[in-house]
């Protein structure tokens, strides 16, 4: 076993502050996922598009991470991953589809294990009866914004009336408050559903939200000139694989009143019906109704008359909207519970996370979503608070990943790692005792093709200075980025002399990384196979 290295109740931690000492109780901790949270979309990295000043909290409390990464950027994969501390050919889960090996141990089981009460609130994502929860209430695969079902630990389901953010915070509050047992420590995992497609803002922001204009990537209108394959063929663009009702709030009789705008319009009434005609009640429907109206109003009015190019201005900003809107609420009930850990004094002794499952393009390369090993969707938020131990204010910019999430928080908790755990326990990093951190290189593998945005299968390897990519199945192509010189990753230099030598060693390290997380051609093949006889 790999034994934690800090005993929780004697060892003194070093950190840029001095030499201070753990609390003499085992800490809590509070796990905060949102869904597709971009980096880009938190003003404590950047507040171009957003202020967030109750996640920026965390961050001004703690410790901000630059390079937090995932091993698969895609919802439930990298939530098998953070369970387990194991990639997804590991684990199973190696994309939506796939089913995750029950047989694994997840964190929450060994925090049980030892003594935690542990709970879960909010988006899962796979499965609905996680192991080692005490009390949970999950939402039913992706759920929905607008009167929100879940099914609890029990197996019981049951509706909720308002808005899917909020709930999933009374859920929380609640359970800090009233139902958690106060002599043991806890492990609780509060999961937002946002801010994930379809993009449904509660009333008053989506109100606020639409009357904001937000400034546009300066990829925007990206021509994929310099990149393989992949990027050319993704389906992910803005202007032409964004739905109208789906995304953009288009009603259904607005698109039948004006004739098909594209080809699939009929195919997507769905989008529209089933997220919002179909739940919202009476009193829901007069607060959303006037602004859908005016969106639809304006959409019959400018629309017929739009070039490409004043089209994806339209999209980008209808999206804009709607994404920033649900984060605000994100903020502002992230805030909430921090409020409680505040007036409690439970925020003394409790470690708070803020992460998204993965990262995601809010425009840039003209894309959304995610999948890619490209930055926006590779890069993950990644704040941690914990009074007395971390340094408040710090930045890190060392290569973390989701896969080290279980390992951190089983030694933080100073309970056992298990040998077959794939990363590493980036404690030293919280403590400012960097010198103990000698990874510099993380691996990636996404496979989630064919499928929905056609993003084509690949791994890879991530420096800080470089990225070298391998896409396969049905092409055969290598990419490299310098990180330092080219931050957008718009110029492949796989094939410049000048980088020779850094695709010789990078495809070394990378072989040498697919032997040390047990991943290979063979496994490779594996997967292909089970995918195809899906």
């Amino acid at each position: 076993m790999k034994w934690s290295l800090i005993a929780v109740a004697l060892l003194i931690l070093t950190s840029c502050g001095g030499r201070k000492e753990t609390p003499k109780e085992r800490p809590n901790i509070l796990f905060i996922m949102s869904d597709d949270h971009a980096y880009q979309a938190i003003s404590a990295y950047s507040n171009h598009l957003i202020e967030t000043p109750n996640i920026d909290r965390i961050a001004n409390e703690g410790i901000l991470f630059t390079n937090a990464c995932v091993s698969n950027s895609i919802c439930a994969p990298s939530r098998a991953t953070i369970l387990t501390g194991k990639h997804t050919h590991i684990n199973g889960k190696i994309d939506n589809i796939m089913p995750f090996d029950t047989t694994q141990v997840t964190f929450p089981q060994l925090f049980q294990k030892a003594g935690y009460e542990t709970a879960m609130f909010g988006k899962l994502h796979f499965g609905n009866n996680p192991k080692g929860v005490d009390k949970s209430k999950i939402v039913p695969d992706q759920g929905f914004y607008i009167n929100p079902e879940f099914i609890s630990n029990t197996g019981d389901t049951v509706q909720f009336t308002g808005y899917a953010t909020d709930i999933i915070t009374d859920l929380t509050l609640n359970w800090l408050k009233n139902e958690r047992d106060p002599s043991k420590p806890f492990m609780m995992m509060y999961l937002h559903k946002a801010p994930h497609r379809p993009w449904w803002p509660r009333p008053d922001k989506f109100r606020k939200f639409t009357k904001k204009h937000f400034p546009e990537p300066p990829t925007l209108f990206d021509d994929y000139e310099g990149r393989g394959t992949a990027a050319k063929t993704a389906e992910m663009n803005l202007l032409k694989h964004m739905k109208y009702g789906h995304d953009m709030k288009i009603r259904p009789s607005t698109i039948e009143e004006m004739g098909k705008v594209e080809p699939d319009t009929d195919e997507w009434k769905w989008g529209f019906d089933v997220p919002y005609t179909n739940r919202a009640n009476a009193e829901q429907k007069a607060q959303y109704d006037p602004i859908i109206d005016s969106i639809n109003n304006d959409f019959k009015v400018h629309w017929p008359g739009m070039t490409d190019e004043e089209k994806m201005h339209w999209k980008y900003q209808r999206y804009m909207q709607d994404y920033l809107a649900c984060i605000s609420s994100v903020d502002d009930n992230v805030g909430r519970v921090l409020d409680y850990l505040d007036e409690s004094g439970l925020a003394e002794n409790t470690i708070v996370v803020y992460t998204s499952d993965q990262g995601f393009y809010l425009g840039e390369h003209g894309w959304f979503d995610k999948r890619f090993i490209y930055n926006e969707s590779f890069k993950t938020p990644l704040f941690i608070r914990w009074p007395h131990v971390i340094e408040p204010g710090i930045t890190n910019d060392e290569m973390v990943q989701n896969l080290d999430f279980a390992e951190t928080f089983l030694e933080a908790a100073g309970i056992e790692i298990p040998d077959d755990m794939q990363g590493e326990s980036f404690m030293p990093l919280l403590t400012g005792d960097n010198e103990r951190w000698t990874r510099d290189a993380v691996y990636y593998h996404y496979y989630e093709y064919p499928a929905v945005h056609m993003v084509k299968r690949h791994y890879g390897i991530v420096t800080r200075e470089y990225k070298l990519v391998h896409f396969y199945y049905d092409v055969d192509e290598w990419e490299l980025y310098d990180r330092f010189n080219d931050p957008n990753e718009l110029k492949n230099v796989y094939h410049d002399p000048e980088y020779a030598d850094v695709v010789n060693n990078l495809k070394k390290r990378l072989a040498e990384l697919r032997i040390k997380y047990k991943d290979s051609e063979a496994l490779d093949q594996h997967y292909l196979d089970i995918s195809d006889l899906k």
